[in-house]
């Protein structure tokens, strides 16, 4: 008679012992907060997501709402709580709460307001998921980013800013719109602060493998300076446009978001244009501003040297300035 095996004599865990899964948390129930969880379920990002906001009885409600829809998605749970310990252990914490941006109002205006909730809340966070790699979302992202690194004193590859990936994005589909190529096949960055002094990287831009500044498509689409121009006055605008017609950006900056939970989750080692602490990069040091970086697991890694003309150094230069001289302004 054949004697069965013991699957712990063979070194395999008994079937019903539970797995360590991905844990997604995200800060602040808002639309902002709300739409990623959404994104990041949709794309089976994380097996786990808990949702932390001081409203019990809204963050109660968007996890059950999204929990009801768990069936026509890939598998996950979803958990939502006016306490802190529902972050604990995360692998990664989307921090979306803040003050919200009214029509007409800089990012950098948001700065004191949101600061002051970083300061409450942050340490908190890291007590119970020290581990976790940090992403903050809240604008201004490049100062509260900054901000963040000196409450927390997590190092600065663990938290950085969401930064321009989402600019990036909607470079990239103006790019396609004005070209008629597949946006998937556009290879563009925005690099600087999440704001008024953001600058696209034409230098460096693709479409295929054919460099933007060569390009010449169907119609004789090509990129003069009056059209680059446009372009990057429409990608700073967008956003502003956006507030003033439905109160809230949502719907992009929560799939940029779950692309950055994606390649750290699942340690992509993907460039993403996200803010973080700079150490003479081309110069350029003690500031949080985003340029192509790597990201993966451990969170940000190394900043590309990505080549810059003499007026892109200049403008991303300016850019610090800008963000710095607004932390100056709160201490830091």
């Amino acid at each position: 008679m054949t004697e069965s095996l013991d699957m712990e004599d063979v070194g395999l865990a008994p079937s019903r012992t539970a797995r360590r899964t991905s844990k997604l948390a995200i800060v602040g129930a808002g639309a902002v907060g709300s739409t990623m969880a959404y994104a990041a379920l949709m794309r089976g990002a994380a097996r786990s997501v808990a949702l932390f906001d001081i409203n019990a009885a809204k963050v109660e409600a968007e996890a059950l709402d999204l929990g009801h829809g768990i069936q026509f998605m890939p598998m996950a749970q979803v958990v939502g709580s006016d306490d802190i310990a529902v972050c604990a252990d995360a692998d990664i914490v989307m921090f979306t709460a803040g003050a919200k941006q009214k029509p007409g109002q800089s990012r950098l205006d948001l700065a004191e307001a949101t600061i002051g909730l970083v300061r409450k809340v942050l340490p908190a966070l890291v007590d119970v998921a020290p581990d976790a790699v940090y992403v903050m979302v809240t604008n201004p992202v490049d100062v509260v980013t900054y901000a963040a690194l000196q409450i927390s004193g997590l190092p600065p590859t663990q938290l950085f800013g969401s930064g321009t990936v989402l600019d990036s994005s909607r470079l990239r589909y103006l790019i396609a719109q004005h070209t008629g190529v597949a946006v998937q096949n556009v290879h563009a960055y925005i690099a600087g602060e999440h704001g008024d002094t953001e600058l696209p990287l034409w230098g460096s831009a693709s479409i295929g493998s054919v460099p933007l500044l060569e390009w010449t498509g169907p119609g004789g689409s090509s990129f003069t300076p009056e059209v680059r121009e446009h372009i990057a006055a429409e990608v700073v605008g967008s956003a502003y446009r956006i507030i003033e017609g439905k109160g809230a950006t949502n719907y992009a900056v929560a799939l940029a978001g779950s692309r950055i939970i994606e390649a750290v989750l699942k340690d992509e080692g993907r460039v993403l244009p996200v803010s973080s602490l700079l150490d003479d990069y081309y110069g350029i040091s003690d500031v949080c501003l985003s340029v192509p970086a790597i990201v993966g697991a451990l969170g940000v890694g190394k900043r590309l040297p990505v080549p810059l003309s003499d007026d892109e150094l200049a403008g991303l230069r300016s850019s610090a300035d800008a963000v710095r001289s607004v932390a100056r302004q709160f201490g830091f």
